[in-house]
């Protein structure tokens, strides 16, 4: 490892770079601070959770793509609100209010950015957030494109749902498309142009562009009794490794029980001579969820069975997580840093 002062963010990643910073971010506590997927907030009345994410234009989108397909604002827009509202989603809470910060070029049409505000409302409206306010955000001059919106939301429980509560014997299970927005970004990025898609390959980049998040599922895990829960923004098995670090267990995945997700992908695979698998476990954006449930638990409609939570074998384990029994490469998955 280079010494501190030489340390570069693309030296530790995303999880060594908050390991780094967040000793030194001193303040009063939150009811639930960083590790989850949103914090929980005191205040007179009750308590709020709070989240915030940014898109930076050729970080997390490209304005063209080598397929040749440009990315709209409306898409843009779409996906920033997708993946807040998911994070909030994801402690079995409600979104009730929405700001939002632009960073803009100079030379940025204004069609452009009219058309992203467009598709952040039609996300709130078609996701099933029509009763989070937008409340106002800032706008800037930079050199790139980004949006930064951050949400607060309403719990339906008394409390939220953590990472932090699996237990070893609880089933692991998903709800939403597992691989499909990592397809779509595979077939972005190829060099097979947009007018030669065909009408199976537009619906995978569909997935993509406005990923849609089940935002009724995280409000219903948390009526359920879910033990642990959080979205899945990174891949599969990152966001698994995640939970199982935070509640110190370990997940054991069933392959078997991602035979459709493999299936769906399977003819795009096919077309750029890659194997699916990868997408299925270690793609991101789809934004769906990942809860833990206790035993004998009647899943919640939408929620399928993908794996079972095991007693962590020391807390030094690192590989926490593992397909049909066999370890898998505890770096998989996206990393904002990765070069």
């Amino acid at each position: 490892m280079p010494e501190t002062r030489s340390l570069t963010v693309g030296n530790l990643g995303e999880s060594g770079l908050l390991a780094r910073i967040l000793p030194r971010l001193q303040g009063a506590a939150a009811l639930v601070g960083p590790g989850d997927d949103a914090a929980l907030i005191a205040a007179p009345g009750g308590a709020f959770v709070f989240t915030v994410d940014t898109l930076v234009e050729n970080q997390d989108f490209r304005l063209r793509w080598p397929s040749g397909f440009e990315s709209s604002g409306f898409d843009v827009g779409w996906k920033s609100a997708a993946q807040n509202l998911s994070d909030v989603n994801a402690m079995g809470a409600c979104a009730t209010a929405a700001v939002i910060s632009l960073t803009l070029p100079p030379e940025t049409p204004v069609h452009w950015v009219e058309d992203l505000a467009e598709g952040f409302s039609a996300a709130m409206r078609e996701l099933g957030a029509s009763h989070c306010a937008i409340a106002g955000g800032d706008l800037g001059r930079g050199s790139e494109l980004s949006i930064t919106a951050a949400l607060t939301g309403a719990l339906v429980t008394e409390s939220p749902v953590l990472r932090s509560g699996a237990q070893p014997g609880d089933i692991l299970a998903v709800h939403g498309v597992l691989g499909v927005a990592a397809a779509g970004l595979a077939l972005l990025d190829s060099s097979i142009q947009t007018e030669n898609w065909t009408v199976e390959q537009q619906e995978i980049v569909l997935g993509q562009r406005r990923p849609k998040p089940p935002l009724d599922a995280g409000p219903l895990a948390a009526k359920s009794g879910a033990s642990a829960m959080m979205d899945i923004s990174d891949g599969l098995f990152k966001d698994a490794h995640r939970l199982a670090l935070a509640s110190d267990v370990e997940i054991d995945i069933n392959q078997e029980s991602l035979i459709k997700d493999l299936e769906r992908l399977l003819p795009i695979a096919q077309t750029l001579e890659t194997e699916p698998l990868a997408w299925v476990i270690s793609g991101g954006e789809d934004h769906g969820l990942l809860a833990t449930f206790p035993p004998r638990t009647e899943l919640p409609e939408g929620f399928r069975k993908v794996g079972t939570v095991h007693a962590a074998a020391t807390s030094e384990t690192k590989n926490r997580v593992s397909l049909d029994g066999d370890s898998l490469n505890v770096s998989a998955g996206f990393d904002h840093f990765e070069v």
